[in-house]
């Protein structure tokens, strides 16, 4: 009966390795992303870091929980199931506690795209967690794709909410810090 429970979970070990290899680098590489918000005269307080930036190393960090999870040598499926869902109702408190504090933030208008990529698409990718932890024991095959399909779409996330951190404080901030050009 072991066998049985850990198959479905062992042909997730590469996948995982991958995905969570990536999101500890990437949490590290976040720090130099501070460090840049850092030295900016401009930079945002603690309700746009709150709000923008430690949303980005959770989500990373929810990544590398998530191949923890399934890469653990599990002795029953559903206490696999028990933590993913755990995982996934966590995020989805953390996702509300991100949307409130992006709304009461008052250095950055949030537009359409940074409601999408800090608040919507992660919400939907710890919902997808907790449903699928649900199911995880009926149907270990496609539910082991959902939570695949949750933690790439973390990973995704944290990468483009990361680099638009990056470019953010590198155009924009930059160009508006300029002094406008005079004409002869």
């Amino acid at each position: 009966m072991h066998d049985a429970i850990v198959s479905p979970l062992a042909a997730w070990e590469g996948f995982y390795v991958i995905i969570g290899s990536s999101a500890a680098a990437l949490t590290g590489l976040q720090f130099v992303v501070m460090a840049l918000v850092a030295e900016q005269e401009r930079a945002g307080g603690h309700g746009e870091i709150d709000a923008f930036g430690t949303p980005t190393v959770v989500h990373f960090c929810a990544v590398l929980l998530l191949a923890a999870i399934v890469t653990a040598p599990w002795q029953a499926l559903p206490n696999a199931g028990l933590a993913l869902g755990a995982a996934g109702l966590a995020g989805l408190a953390y996702s509300a506690i991100v949307l409130r504090r992006a709304r009461r933030q008052a250095g950055y208008k949030p537009v359409f795209e940074d409601w999408l990529w800090h608040t919507i698409l992660p919400f939907t990718a710890y919902g997808i967690l907790a449903m699928a932890a649900m199911f995880l024991s009926r149907g270990p095959e496609p539910a082991l794709f959902w939570v695949g399909a949750a933690a790439l779409l973390l990973l995704f996330v944290g990468i483009h909410n990361a680099w638009d951190t990056v470019t953010y404080i590198a155009i924009d901030l930059r160009q508006r810090d300029k002094p406008p050009p005079q004409s002869p």
